[in-house]
């Protein structure tokens, strides 16, 4: 037979009741925090590499930028610096062409090494056309020096060739006389014109000794692969 409890036996008994419920409620919210906690932690280290991630990207295309920006210059700076070595190299080969283009006319000042001068010429076209007759073009004040000349040549190229050829001088078209000097030989009746003036012997040096020219004032280009 079941005996009724006291009111001190229901107090004791709630007592215990709420203190159970009391811890149960403790411990689930200490469960929950711990839980509440550990989440926290996991979307925090997300964020941060989230975070770590993007400024990595960020740097790593800005540092790229940055490496092109200054390869950009860096090449842009080397092509005008290049740029201003060769503008400064063609002025100086320039002057030099220019100053050999005022000297050309003291060659004439000498009539006797002109003479000889003028003999050679004839004689490298007259061995160019290797006809029996050619014409020779030159400056009216310079006739009677290559007069002397016509005759040395046309003595040896017979002496080398063993044929004769005969030089006159072409009267009706005669070079400028502000021409340096020197003359053109016609042959084949007017057809082949072989240009023996100084100026152009100039233009002819120009193109054939200025890569040695180059090399002798400027040295051995270090950039350059090929050679003709």
């Amino acid at each position: 037979m079941s005996h009724a409890l006291s009111d001190d036996q229901v107090a004791g008994e709630l007592k215990k009741m709420t203190a159970f419920i009391r811890q149960e409620a403790l411990e689930k919210a200490r469960e929950i925090q711990l839980k509440a906690d550990e989440e926290f932690a996991i979307e925090k280290s997300k964020l941060v590499r989230q975070e770590t991630a993007s400024i990595d990207t960020t740097y790593e295309k800005k540092y790229k930028q940055a490496s092109m920006a200054q390869q950009i210059t860096r090449s842009t700076v080397a092509n005008k610096t290049r740029l201003k070595v060769l503008a400064a190299r063609q002025e100086v080969l320039d002057d030099l062409f220019d100053r050999a283009s005022k000297q050309l006319g003291d060659s004439t000042a000498d009539k006797a090494k002109y003479q000889r001068i003028l003999k050679n010429l004839i004689l490298e076209g007259a061995f160019a056309l290797d006809e029996s007759k050619v014409q020779v073009r030159a400056r009216k004040q310079d006739y009677e020096v290559l007069k002397g000349a016509i005759r040395e040549a046309e003595a040896e190229y017979k002496k080398q060739t063993e044929k004769p050829v005969e030089v006159s001088i072409d009267e009706k078209n005669p070079q400028p006389e502000d021409s340096a000097g020197g003359i053109s030989i016609v042959g084949s009746a007017g057809k082949i014109d072989i240009n023996n003036t100084f100026e152009e012997r100039l233009k002819l040096l120009e193109t054939e000794a200025l890569p040695s020219l180059r090399l002798t004032l400027f040295g051995k280009n270090e950039n350059r692969k090929f050679y003709d």
